[in-house]
């Protein structure tokens, strides 16, 4: 038994360690520069390919695409409380699972007008309505297998990371111009900015109870993660049998539930829950530095502007709806 895990310690070290020097790379450049550490980890993965071409390197980072991803979305659950969730109001969240479950179904109805596949529709749709880059990595995780599912998944990590910096920057704008008041500012942004990193910096940018109620309300739709996945893995069951992926009801979404019960309900000393959250953190930015890594970039560049407009759409859904909602019952 020890000998067999030694042997596949061995086998995954090589691609493991890339991914993760990736990662701790990826890391300092976002801390002292300011961008996304997301992106940066799949520009440096990308920028990196030759070294998976490398047989040794293989499994290590197929293992870090994957494994390392599914621990790093279960510990996610350790930033939210199901108190938090019934802190903010029926009406609020009724109006924050109508705008994740109708930017989902349009990203997929205009899709298939695009002439796209629906699940990338899906994809995009899950990842702006939720919570970005971690949303697409996770809901990437049960989707089937296919020849352009990495290529997918990368693009939207892309696409959702630079709308939301985007966001980060014209939102608050938009919400002085119509005046809103701290709380409603709050309640916008963290009702439409992709990535929790980009709310937090819009949010507090316009004041403490701003950033305090964007913080929140970002939470509360990550929240939705939990749903939306275990949709996806029944929805596209029967796709992953037929195309030789054998998807089933994922394990680490438990995972994730169970933090969150253990989040809400246990006393957790603030050093141990941080170490966490920060390890999941970092799981996250090795996954898609691996994900980088399996990427081809001759492919991306044949995707064109119907994903990108899509992506574009699918933003601006989000936000009318979340703006239109605010105006109509709050």
């Amino acid at each position: 038994m020890i000998s067999k895990i030694r042997a596949s310690g061995t086998q995954l070290f090589p691609g493991l360690a890339v991914a993760v020097t990736v990662g701790f790379a990826a890391s300092f450049l976002g801390q002292h520069y300011g961008a996304p550490t997301m992106l940066f980890a799949l520009l440096l993965g990308m920028a990196l390919r030759f070294l998976y071409e490398n047989p040794q390197t293989v499994p290590g980072v197929d293992f870090a695409g994957c494994e390392v991803l599914r621990f790093g979305v279960a510990l996610l659950g350790l930033r939210i409380a199901i108190d938090d969730v019934v802190a903010v109001g029926w009406i609020t969240l009724a109006l924050m699972a109508f705008g994740v479950v109708s930017t989902i179904f349009v990203g997929m109805a205009l899709s298939r007008m695009m002439g796209l596949q629906s699940r990338f529709g899906a994809l995009t749709g899950g990842a702006v309505a939720i919570c970005g880059a971690s949303a697409a990595l996770a809901l990437s995780a049960v989707l089937p297998d296919g020849k352009n599912k990495e290529q997918h998944t990368i693009f939207a990590v892309i696409g959702v990371t630079s709308l939301s910096t985007l966001a980060m920057i014209v939102y608050p704008i938009l919400s002085g111009s119509l005046e809103h008041s701290d709380m409603s500012a709050g309640l916008f942004l963290g009702g439409t900015i992709h990535d929790v990193a980009q709310v937090v910096g819009a949010g507090y940018s316009i004041s403490e109870t701003a950033g305090d109620q964007a913080t929140l309300v970002k939470l509360i739709r990550v929240a939705f993660l939990v749903p939306v996945v275990f949709v996806f893995a029944l929805a596209f069951r029967g796709e992953s049998a037929g195309s030789g992926g054998a998807t089933i009801l994922p394990f680490f979404l438990f995972g994730f539930a169970a933090c969150v019960l253990l989040n809400s309900y246990v006393p957790i000393p603030q050093a141990i829950k941080g170490f966490f959250v920060e390890a999941s953190r970092f799981m996250l930015v090795t996954a898609i530095a691996a994900i980088g890594l399996k990427s081809n970039i001759k492919q991306l560049t044949k995707v064109g502007m119907r994903p990108v407009l899509l992506m574009i759409f699918e933003t601006l859904w989000l936000a009318v709806i979340i703006l239109v909602g605010m105006e109509m019952v709050l």
